[in-house]
C-alpha cells in the first residue's frame, strides 16, 4: 500500500510530482491568476455586495450574513446563502464574486475531506484559514472576501481573509459593502464574555443595521453557529425572529 505523500509540511510530493509547500492545496495548483487579474477592469459578474459578521466566543462561533446578490444596480437574488460549511466545525461567509466564492467553498471542502482521509485527523482552523488565505492568493478566485470561523481543539477562531490572501485572527469581524455600519453596531455590542445566544442578537442587530442603510445588503440573514458539537445554520427572512 503506497503511503499518503504530499502533505501540509512542506516535504516532497510523489503524487503531485513536486514539492509541496506549506499549507499548500492537496488538489494541486491553480494557474489561472493571470487571467483573472487580466479581467479585473471588465468583471460583470454576479456580486454579493454584502454585509458579513464573525463573533468569537467561549463556546464557539457565530457567523451572519444578509441574502441579497447584485448584479450591478439590480438585485439579481432575494435568497442568496452567503454562509456555508466547510469543515466538520468550520463555516465560511462570502462577499464578492458569487462564481469565485461558490468555487472557493467547493475546494476546501475538497481539501479539508482529502486532508482527513489521509492523516485521519481534522484540519486546525490555524492550517485551513491559512490554506484559504494561499487559495486566495494565487488570483483564482478573484475577488473573494471571507470570514472564516471555526473550533478545533485548541478553542474558537474568527479569521478575516482578504482578497489577496492576508489572514488576521480577531475576536469580531465584518466584510462586504455594508461593513461600516455592521462594525459600528459590533463596538457597542461585543464582550469578550458573550454567550452563543447573545452574539447571535449581535450580529443580527449589527446586519439588520447595515440592510437599513446599505442598498447592496438585504433580504433576511443567514446565521451559522459553530461549536465544537458541528456547525447549524439557519435562514430568517425576518430579523425580529432573532430579538
Amino acid at each position: 500500500m503506497r503511503t499518503p505523500t504530499g502533505d501540509l509540511s512542506g516535504g516532497p510530493s510523489s503524487e503531485l510530482g513536486r514539492t509541496q509547500p506549506i499549507f499548500g492545496p492537496e488538489l494541486g495548483e491553480f494557474d489561472a491568476s493571470d487571467r483573472r487579474n487580466a479581467a479585473e477592469g471588465d468583471d460583470k459578474g454576479v456580486k454579493t455586495g454584502t454585509t458579513t459578521v464573525g463573533i468569537k466566543t467561549a463556546e464557539g462561533v457565530v457567523l451572519a450574513t444578509d441574502m441579497r446578490a447584485s448584479l450591478g444596480r439590480m438585485v439579481s437574488s432575494k435568497d442568496v446563502q452567503k454562509v456555508e460549511q466547510i469543515h466538520p466545525t468550520g463555516a465560511l461567509t462570502i462577499a464578492g464574486g458569487v462564481s469565485a466564492a461558490q468555487n472557493l467553498i467547493s475546494t476546501l471542502r475538497a481539501e479539508t475531506n482529502l486532508y482527513e482521509a489521509r492523516r485521519g485527523n481534522d484540519m486546525s482552523m490555524q492550517a485551513l484559514s491559512t490554506l484559504t488565505g494561499n487559495l486566495l492568493r494565487t488570483g483564482a478566485f478573484y475577488i473573494v472576501q471571507p470570514i472564516l470561523g471555526g473550533v478545533d481543539e485548541t478553542g474558537a477562531h474568527v479569521y478575516s481573509i482578504d482578497p489577496l490572501g492576508s489572514v488576521i485572527e480577531e475576536e469580531y469581524t465584518v466584510t462586504g459593502s455594508g461593513s461600516q455600519y455592521a462594525l459600528g453596531v459590533l463596538e457597542q455590542e461585543y464582550r469578550d464574555d458573550l454567550t452563543v445566544e447573545e452574539a447571535k442578537t449581535a450580529a443580527t442587530k449589527a446586519i439588520k443595521s447595515a440592510v437599513e442603510r446599505d442598498v447592496a445588503s438585504g433580504n433576511g440573514i443567514n446565521i451559522a453557529v459553530v461549536t465544537e458539537d458541528g456547525v447549524e445554520i439557519t435562514r430568517h427572512k425576518e430579523f425580529d425572529d432573532l430579538l
